[in-house]
């Protein structure tokens, strides 16, 4: 009899586990979701920079290989947004040094809000 009673027991404490777990939890009138990450600290806009940079990946590259190819205006507005708001280490996600960041991030700096211009010659 008591494998019986244990079995009962646990039938019954699995059934009233599994009903309270699946019941909906009580949220505060005008809870919002996006008010909510907004006070994580922009960590959307980093995240939405970083796929930004993800796309323009193909232009870094060549100005890196080249020295000649201008970065467009939604790729320095990225990468401004990911060294100035966010962590400057996030572009190592993409494979680049910290030496290849600063230098992503001092031409975007000394580029205009305009037109993309031919980057400076590279160093080595």
């Amino acid at each position: 009899m008591a494998p019986k009673t244990k079995f009962s027991v646990l039938v019954i404490v699995f059934v009233w586990a599994n009903a309270t777990a699946s019941g909906e939890m009580p949220l505060e009138p005008g809870f919002k979701l996006a008010a909510r990450l907004d006070t994580i600290g922009g960590l959307v806009e980093c995240w939405n920079a970083l796929l930004e940079l993800k796309s323009c990946s193909d232009e870094m590259i060549l100005f890196f290989l080249n020295g000649e190819t201008g970065l467009g205006t939604q790729c320095c507005g990225a990468i401004s947004i990911i060294t100035h708001r966010c962590r400057p280490s996030m572009l190592t996600s993409l494979g680049f040094t910290a030496v290849e960041g600063n230098k992503l991030r001092g031409y975007c700096d000394a580029v205009p809000s305009g037109a993309p211009v031919a980057s400076p010659p590279l160093d080595g």
